[in-house]
C-alpha cells in the first residue's frame, strides 16, 4: 500500500512489510509509521534480529527443524524416546507440540503436504530423507502423522503410511480433536494433548 505522498524509503519498508504473511496494506502502513518511531537502538535491534537468523539459522540435517546447531538440540537429547518419530509439517508445529509437554519422542519436519492442485509432490518434501532415516533407525517402531486435517494433510498421511506399513513399523496418525481446516501451529496444548493422546492407526 504504498503512496504517492511518502517518500521512497517509506514506501519501499511498506512495500516489504505488506509481502509478509498476514500483514495487509494498512497493517504494513502502521507497521512502518512505528518502526519510524522508534529510537535508533531498538530499530537497529530488529534489523539485526532479522540479519542474525537469516544468517544463523539452518535446517537439522537428522530431523529437518530449524536450528542454530547441527544436529538440533531435540535430535541430540539423549533423554527422548528414539522409538517414536512425529512427523509434521512445518518448524512451528514442532514447537506447538513440545509447549504441551506431553510428547518425549523424535520429529520429522516434512516442509509441506502433498497438494497435486499446487504441483507439490512426494518429491517436493521431506519425504525421502524420513524413509532414509528409518532405514538407518534400528530404534524407531512408531510414526506419529501429524499434518494439519485438511484434505491435503490427510492424503499425505495415507501416503506416507502405504510407505512405512510394509516395514513393520507402526503408523498412527494424531486425534481429530482438532477442527477440520484448522492449523496446529495455532492450537491450544490442551487440544494438541488430547490429539496426541487419542492418535489412531493407520
Amino acid at each position: 500500500m504504498s503512496s504517492k505522498h511518502y517518500a521512497k524509503p517509506l514506501n519501499d519498508l511498506i512495500r516489504a512489510l505488506s509481502g509478509l504473511p498476514g500483514i495487509g496494506g494498512k497493517s504494513a502502513q502502521r507497521l512502518a509509521f512505528h518502526i519510524l518511531s522508534m529510537n535508533d537502538g531498538d530499530a537497529n535491534a530488529i534489523a539485526e534480529a532479522i540479519t542474525e537468523a537469516k544468517r544463523l539459522m539452518k535446517y537439522c540435517s537428522v530431523c529437518g527443524n530449524v536450528t542454530d546447531t547441527d544436529p538440533c538440540g531435540l535430535c541430540e537429547d539423549g533423554s527422548r524416546d528414539r522409538s517414536v518419530i512425529c512427523g509434521v509439517e512445518n518448524p512451528r508445529v514442532v514447537a506447538a507440540i513440545e509447549r504441551t509437554g506431553d510428547f518425549r519422542g523424535f520429529y520429522h519436519v516434512l516442509h509441506g503436504v502433498i497438494s497435486p492442485m499446487d504441483g507439490v509432490g512426494p518429491d517436493d518434501i521431506n519425504l525421502r530423507q524420513l524413509l532414509t532415516r528409518l532405514q538407518k533407525d534400528d530404534d524407531a517402531r512408531e510414526i506419529i502423522i501429524a499434518t494439519n486435517p485438511t484434505i491435503e494433510g490427510e492424503a499425505t498421511a495415507m501416503y506416507i503410511a502405504k510407505l512405512i506399513k510394509p516395514a513393520g513399523l507402526r503408523v498412527t496418525r494424531i486425534a481429530h480433536g482438532i477442527p477440520v481446516g484448522g492449523d496446529l501451529e495455532y492450537t491450544d496444548e490442551v487440544t494438541l494433548s488430547k490429539a496426541m493422546e487419542g492418535r489412531r492407526e493407520l
